[in-house]
Formats: C-alpha cells, structure tokens, sequence
C-alpha cells in the first residue's frame, strides 16, 4: 500500500493531468464541446480506482451527454494517465459528476439578489 502522501501526490498529479487532457481536448464532441472542470481527485490507497469529480456547466442533458462521453473514452483516458504520470498500473478510471459549483453560483445569485434588496429598501 501507498503512503497518505504518495497517495495524495498521485491525486493532485492526476488532477493537474486530467485538466490538460480538457485543455488539450478530446476527440468527442461531447465533452470537447462543453466547459468542464476538475474539481477533485479521490484515489483509493492501494492505487488502483481513481475517482475524478467533474463539473459541467450547462443544462442536464449536457451534462448526461458529457458524462456518456467521458465514460466511453474511459480507456484511453486511463492509457493517458499512466503514461503521463508513469505508474506501473494506471488505476480505473471513474468519473463522478459534481453538482458543488452549481450550488456555489446558486448560492451567489440569491447573496446578490438578498444584498440588491437591501439596498433598495
């Protein structure tokens, strides 16, 4: 098993290689098409399942679709991720839609609209 600290550099590492891999783009016009963020990387302490949340922005059938591109090209992402990081097995890949910065905005938007009527009273 993998200390707590290798454990959380692989994470970050593979974070920081997962946004590349969204700056970059990826050949579906499903997820090439949409803003997309990393917002966490969980990797179980043997190194074997990667669980990577991401947030999309937009409707929830462009987050369906997405998902669904991201979940096939699971593969290759994997392939990806371990020869950019170089591990000697690149851990399963599961994605993970995070609904965090839709609540963030959410959140922003009724503090804005609470503040617009203070003001005006």
């Amino acid at each position: 098993m993998a200390t707590n600290q290798r454990v959380d550099r692989v994470a970050h590492q593979i974070q920081r290689e997962m946004s590349a891999l969204f700056i970059e783009g990826l050949k579906d016009i499903r997820i090439s098409g949409n803003l997309l963020t990393v917002t966490n990387v969980e990797v179980t302490k043997d190194l074997s399942v990667a669980r990577i949340y991401v947030s999309v922005m937009g409707d929830e059938d462009a987050q369906n679709s997405v998902m669904r591109g991201l979940h096939s090209a699971t593969g290759f992402i994997r392939s990806e991720i371990g020869r950019r990081i170089q591990l000697r097995h690149a851990p399963e890949i599961r994605f993970v839609l995070d609904h965090s910065l839709e609540r963030g905005v959410e959140v922003l938007t009724l503090l804005n609209k609470i503040k617009g009527e203070r003001t005006d009273a």
